[in-house]
């Protein structure tokens, strides 16, 4: 299975996460769920984005939201805009959950 998966909050999803096994993951990293991508814990990235074989996304527009600029983001998290997210919505992933 293709999955899709949304993050929209920074804390209290990575037990669900670490659950989740699919053939394909595409992680979209939404509203506050954008500080996945930019935010560093005690000098380290999010855990999230170790997750192998998984890729990740993040909305520009939420990013420029909350003041970040694609410069900011972590370079294993690809920037995109809505009409990005649509097309891999509609042509890249057969289910779509949100966390």
């Amino acid at each position: 299975m293709k999955l899709g998966l949304f993050f929209s909050d920074l804390h209290g999803i990575e037990d669900t996460y670490d659950r989740i096994n699919s053939q394909e993951l595409g992680v979209f990293l939404v509203s506050n769920g954008i500080y996945h991508a930019v935010l560093k814990e005690n000098g380290k990235p999010s855990k999230i984005l170790n997750k192998k074989g998984a890729s990740f996304y993040v909305l520009k527009e939420d990013l420029h939201t909350r003041g970040f600029s694609e410069g900011e983001v972590d370079s294993r998290v690809k920037v995109i805009s809505y009409d990005d997210l649509v097309d891999l919505v509609m042509d890249r992933y057969e289910k779509l959950a949100w966390i």
